[in-house]
């Protein structure tokens, strides 16, 4: 029973959390882990929350063609994946902000921010969709790296540090919370661990088939696992609501693996735990101060039955901008507003959520965000805040 408390209590985190915890509850593999496990200097010197007071951690799933290490995918990786040509490399397909409160009795939440959020990045990148920031990064460190003599997955690694750097600053600019801990898991981590746990339940209100998604699912409750189950979190096109529909599929995949978690087996079969270790020490990036002991210690204070997944107030889904194409609208004041209240009360968050449009002008029209251009057009409404989502059921989703 205690693993599978625990498990649950993780599953709703995400699912690279759920991986590395299951091999600290079991035992099973934590040599293993522990070693080989990459780790990551992104949160530079700061000094890891205490065992007992409250974290916020930074998750990320990344599209990346290769490992955790720099070096390439196998063209058999790549296939399964079905994430087409590679212009997506190292954007950010979601970012979700784990907050744990202190004490048992508190309730944790999991803020997800849409990729498509239109904000100003940190370190001078310039004002761009954020999913751009670990690549934008990236791109502005290289030209220092290679004059240090750096090549080949060398470069890459050292690269991607600054990637993540840049991002963990532009959450923190964007949010006005501290982030105390950064997990990372690619496409290939992802579709190898829900394979390795046997599939995760899900739900959809109608059959969906979008060949660049390489998603072909019916209608109804169903079991999703390695490349079907990536397409699942990954569509975003011949959505209603774009990106902002593709949140609520990662937030019910979420609730969906929970309640996997706690399925007789699933986290206790051998088999499942090898694959399981494969795929994390290939996969999954840690920040150097979240070592095993730290990590099960503080998620064991999460509470499984009153977490919940919600997103950022957000304007326009189909902003226009001069850059980036069209992009999801966003107030950085109003975020943070939302996401302090969810840091300080997350019941409160719950009885009465910020609404996800501004209040009308006089006329009756939609105020403009002040991260909107002043002549962005105004044809097209907002889309209504969704409800939080939690892992009582498996919610069924467009």
């Amino acid at each position: 029973m205690r693993t599978r408390r625990i498990a649950r209590r993780v599953a709703q985190g995400a699912v690279v959390l759920l991986s590395v915890v299951v091999f600290a509850a079991t035992g099973y593999g934590w040599a293993v882990v522990t070693e080989e496990t990459v780790t990551s200097s992104a949160l530079g010197d700061r000094e890891p929350a205490g065992l007992d007071e409250e974290f916020t951690a930074l998750l990320v799933g990344i599209d990346s063609r290769t490992d955790a290490s720099g070096d390439p995918l196998p063209d058999d990786v790549l296939a399964e994946l079905r994430a087409g040509a590679e212009e997506g490399q190292f954007n950010t397909d979601t970012i979700i902000l784990l907050h744990v409160p202190a004490g048992v009795q508190a309730s944790a939440s999991a803020v997800s921010i849409p990729r498509d959020s239109f904000v100003e990045l940190a370190d001078d990148l310039g004002t761009h969709k954020i999913n751009s920031t670990y690549r934008r990064g990236m791109l502005a460190a290289e030209e220092d790296l290679t004059a240090q003599g750096l090549a080949g997955s060398a470069l890459e690694r050292a690269s991607r540090e600054a990637g993540r750097r840049a991002l963990v600053d532009t959450v923190e600019q964007l949010t006005g919370v501290a982030v105390d801990h950064f997990a990372e898991i690619n496409l290939a981590g992802f579709v190898e661990i829900t394979e390795a746990i046997g599939g995760v339940p899900v739900c959809l209100n109608a059959p969906v088939m979008e060949e660049r998604a390489g998603i072909d699912l019916p209608a109804g409750r169903q079991v999703v696992s390695g490349g079907d189950a990536l397409a699942f979190v990954r569509q975003r096109r011949d959505l209603p609501a774009g990106d902002l529909d593709r949140v609520t599929r990662q937030q019910a995949f979420l609730a969906g693996l929970a309640r996997q978690a706690l399925a007789p087996g699933a986290l206790t079969d051998p088999a499942r735990i090898d694959a399981l270790v494969r795929a994390v020490t290939r996969y999954v990036v840690l920040d150097r101060g979240w070592d095993l002991d730290r990590l099960v210690a503080q998620l064991r204070r999460a509470s499984g039955s009153d977490i919940a997944f919600v997103t950022i107030p957000t304007g326009r889904p189909d902003l226009d901008t001069p850059v980036d194409g069209v992009a999801v609208e966003i107030d950085p004041d109003r975020v943070r507003e939302f996401v302090s209240r969810v840091v300080d009360d997350g019941r409160m968050r719950l009885a009465s959520p910020l609404p996800s449009t501004p209040p009308p002008t006089a006329s009756g029209t939609t105020a403009p965000r002040t991260s909107a251009p002043a002549d962005t057009p105004t044809t097209s409404p907002t889309v209504p805040a969704p409800d939080p989502i939690t892992a009582d059921a498996v919610p069924c989703v467009d």
